[in-house]
């Protein structure tokens, strides 16, 4: 709906609010003493006091109705003409005729000599629509908190370097390539990379990762993130608009002014309905003329017939839905890019997941540690030592096991890496030994005894690596991808749903069956290279399945795009982000039923509104019309049309924001690492 007047574009939604609310004001004021002078004044309320300056009531009234007319009412004629500029019809159309032909009746009669006239009809008119505008309008900004608080994060001030010294600008004033320093406490201007200096940031805001993570010369920051315990310097690398930040926010934007289907529905039945309103008003003015009835009585029920048909309610029923419904996934990390994705989401009944780095974390943990022939905590001990002074990946999940059981590690000497097979080293006086087959038979080692637990690990897809110590097998370490710690729950909320998981992955089919059988997941389709994805989710569109994609690297985009909904992880690389119509900021795998949660509640509450609107539409226009009124007497003055009317736009916001009560899975199920 085309709300505001010329010149809006440059207002920010804050003065919009602020000049619909003075609007009102002055309408409203006005219109009390109109009403007082009115005819329903003198005869229905008994008001007695005649209008001032002995003017005739009539000529009093139009001299009051002026600044509603040419000031508060003026937004309806300015998006009246827009409107059929446009050569289409919508509300304000409506408003406009109905407060414009009362007006302008009444003028012409007051001028030729005095009659009935009704200025108290178009000023109450004018000011209950204002009134239902102001009340859209600040439901409308209240979902702009979203974004709002995400623009807020960003800090004002930066400190850049200039000739070895910190200088302090306006972050809007960085530009790449400049060194920034960031002191503890204070939050990063914006993206770039580690320069120099070791500290811990906290991304929480941004990807909802709970614990701050280490960052080191090298590591890449994101802007508005917080900076806790050292001081960094760091290179700019995007700035302004390109962001991490600045693009989640444009997200929010663009979905919240995009037009969902259902909301291009309401807008051509609106076309419809102002069409109906206006034959609707003309056929019952010359019907009343023709039954004999007044000028004035005929065209009361002209006026009442065009303002009740007002689809104010209809044109509110699904932007108001639309807006809380992106608003409340903001809040809980879960961008919806466009409308659509909201009315995608209430449809899906399949979610097919990437299993690395969506269900797992992509980094590997220590599943099971097995000596032989000597003392756990003490083989551990060795084998830590060694795996300290190797850059393996795996090496890492090794150290930080020790680690967590509290194991002294002792120093290792004479290390030596042998690429693609393992590592040995000398510790405590041992010479020991980490790594595959192939290191242990070209050392000498005997395997013989661990080669039955070795290949029990193997075969349900762990990684299993041999252990040796002075020349004799000495353990098996079996690594595996950890899953995430929130997987399991988000299967089960997707399950209860009624929603068919199924499991995406390159890797092997045993360590694919064993995270499945882990997380409860009922199809698993394994060993799928990066370029057939999206050829799979085709197949489930084809077999007629409604199918959600997550994922959250650069293979998954184009499964991502293929998909009827692509879901992407937040942690996830640019490509992905950039083809997902839902991106999950916190990377948490229990926001995608949070999505299609909100997804199903939002299209409800815009079905609900859709329904009400057409529904009270259908019941008001024959009682406006006075067809009761000969046999019982029933009648609505325009007065109380534009009341019921905004009534009904205000029942169907406030039935919008009820959506902000939706039950969502929450984090109860699981508690968080």
């Amino acid at each position: 709906m085309g709300h505001g007047g010329g010149g809006h574009g440059a207002m920010t939604m804050g003065t919009m609010i602020r000049d619909m609310r003075n609007r009102f004001l002055v309408a409203a004021i006005l219109s009390v003493p109109i009403t007082l002078i009115s005819p329903i004044g003198r005869e229905v309320i008994g008001f007695t006091l005649p209008a001032p300056f002995g003017l005739r009531d009539d000529i009093a009234a139009l001299i009051l109705s002026l600044p509603v007319i040419f000031y508060s009412a003026w937004i309806f004629f300015d998006g009246a003409y827009r409107a059929l500029r446009a050569r289409t019809l919508d509300m304000m159309v409506l408003v406009a005729v109905g407060v414009g032909a009362g007006w302008l009746y009444s003028v012409v009669v007051t001028l030729t000599g005095g009659g009935d006239v009704f200025y108290e009809a178009a000023t109450v008119l004018a000011s209950f629509v204002l009134l239902g505008h102001w009340v859209e309008m600040r439901a409308r900004g209240g979902t702009n908190d979203a974004v709002r608080t995400l623009l807020e994060l960003a800090p004002s001030q930066a400190f850049v370097i200039r000739d070895g010294e910190p200088v302090e600008i306006p972050t809007a004033d960085v530009v790449p390539g400049d060194l920034m320093l960031v002191r503890p406490g204070s939050k990063v201007p914006s993206d770039g990379t580690v320069e120099s200096g070791d500290s811990d940031i906290d991304e929480s805001m941004v990807t909802g990762e709970s614990l701050p993570v280490a960052k080191t010369a090298g590591s890449t920051v994101i802007g508005a993130t917080v900076n806790t315990t050292g001081t960094l310097r760091v290179r700019a690398t995007k700035v302004g608009a390109d962001t991490a930040l600045a693009q989640i926010v444009a997200l929010v934007q663009e979905a919240q002014n995009s037009k969902a289907p259902g909301q291009r529905l309401a807008d051509r039945a609106a076309f419809w309905l102002v069409l109906v309103a206006l034959i609707g008003g003309i056929v019952t003015l010359a019907v009343w003329l023709l039954a004999g009835a007044t000028v004035p009585a005929a065209m009361l029920f002209a006026i009442t017939v065009v303002v009740i048909t007002c689809p104010d309610a209809l044109g509110l029923a699904t932007p108001t839905a639309i807006m809380v419904g992106t608003g409340l996934g903001a809040k809980r990390g879960v961008l919806f890019k466009t409308a659509t994705a909201l009315e995608t989401a209430a449809r899906i009944d399949t979610v097919v997941m990437d299993k690395t780095g969506t269900l797992t974390q992509g980094k590997p943990e220590v599943t099971d540690f097995v000596a032989i022939g000597m003392d756990e905590d003490e083989l551990l001990g060795l084998v830590a030592a060694v795996e300290r002074e190797s850059e393996h990946p795996l090496a890492a999940a090794v150290v930080s096991f020790a680690a967590g059981r509290g194991v002294t590690v002792g120093d290792a000497v004479d290390f030596d890496n042998v690429p693609g097979h393992g590592a040995g080293a000398t510790v405590s006086g041992h010479r020991v030994l980490v790594g595959n087959r192939k290191l242990m038979l070209a050392q000498g080692v005997d395997i013989q005894p661990a080669t039955a637990q070795r290949e029990a690990l193997a075969s349900t897809g762990r990684t299993a690596v041999l252990l040796a110590v002075d020349g004799k097998v000495a353990g098996v370490v079996a690594l595996a991808d950890a899953v995430r710690p929130t997987a399991a729950a988000a299967v089960a909320a997707m399950h209860d749903a009624g929603i068919q998981v199924v499991m995406l992955t390159g890797d092997n089919e045993a360590t694919a069956a064993r995270i499945a059988s882990q997380l409860g997941i009922d199809t698993v389709i394994a060993e799928v290279l990066p370029e057939d994805k999206s050829a799979k989710i085709t197949e489930l569109q084809v077999a007629g399945k409604r199918v959600a994609m997550v994922g959250d690297g650069v293979n998954d985009a184009p499964a991502l795009a293929r998909a009827d909904l692509g879901i992407a992880i937040g942690a996830g690389t640019d490509v992905a982000i950039e083809t997902a119509d839902v991106v999950l900021m916190r990377s948490d795998p229990l926001d995608v039923p949070v999505a299609l949660r909100i997804g199903k509640g939002t299209v409800r509450k815009m079905r609900q509104n859709l329904g009400w609107a057409i529904g009270y539409n259908a019941i008001a226009l024959p009682i406006a019309a006075g067809v009761f009124f000969p046999a019982f007497g029933i009648r609505l003055s325009p007065e109380i049309a534009a009341l019921s009317m905004s009534g009904s736009s205000v029942i169907v916001a406030v039935n919008a924001l009820m959506l902000k009560r939706l039950r969502l899975p929450r984090d109860i199920e699981v508690t968080r690492d």
